[in-house]
């Protein structure tokens, strides 16, 4: 989805779910948080602190709780997007309009407030600075190529550890590969893997 700069914006590029995205907004509104837009989404914060935000994909819609982990959840309707990669996060899933009970979305949104207000959030824990390990397959196109080499050493540390990472998490051959093809224009131009998310 293309950059955008309101909630308006962002309900008019998800058309095919618009009616339900502003339904579910006029319950969050109903509320004491700020809407704001961050990441090119809808976000909606307490006194600074993200609460929750409006999502919209092709076949699903819904909200994403910052610290649902913390929610009752006694209708279980909360899943965790990424088993093992997020914490604090969950998500409020629909595939259309009729699946939303105001009263329970409410309910939710009310419960992540006070959550919010008593502090409950996972903090970020800081990890210590390993060692950079380069992939043989990162190592061997690096060696070959005097150019990308420097420009390689020349990315701060994270955006290192970054291209490592996505090289040596790939499972087959042929991955690593096209993995390596889509990285070189991007470490010659100094250009971190994630570099377009953390500019939104």
């Amino acid at each position: 989805m293309k950059k955008v700069h309101s909630v308006e914006e962002y309900i008019e590029e998800s058309a095919h779910y618009s009616n339900a995205l502003n339904l579910l907004r006029s319950i969050i509104l109903s509320t004491e948080l700020e809407e704001t837009v961050k990441w090119s989404c809808p976000v909606y914060a307490l006194n600074g602190k993200n609460v929750l935000s409006l999502g919209a994909f092709k076949n699903h819609f819904g909200i994403w709780f910052f610290n649902g982990v913390f929610l009752k959840d006694e209708q279980n309707l909360l899943r965790n997007a990424q088993d093992g990669k997020t914490k604090a996060m969950r998500q409020m899933r629909f595939e259309n309009i009729e699946d939303i009970d105001k009263n329970v979305v409410l309910a939710y949104v009310k419960e992540a407030i006070e959550n919010q207000k008593l502090g409950k959030e996972i903090k970020p824990v800081k990890t210590t600075k390993k060692d950079i390990v380069i992939p043989a397959e990162l190592k061997t196109v690096l060696d070959s190529d005097t150019d990308l080499n420097n420009s390689f050493k020349n990315l701060t540390p994270s955006k290192r550890r970054e291209y490592c990472d996505y090289i040596a998490s790939a499972k087959r051959d042929a991955t690593k590969q096209t993995r390596l093809e889509k990285i070189k224009p991007m470490i010659l131009e100094n250009i971190g893997l994630n570099d377009k998310y953390k500019n939104c």
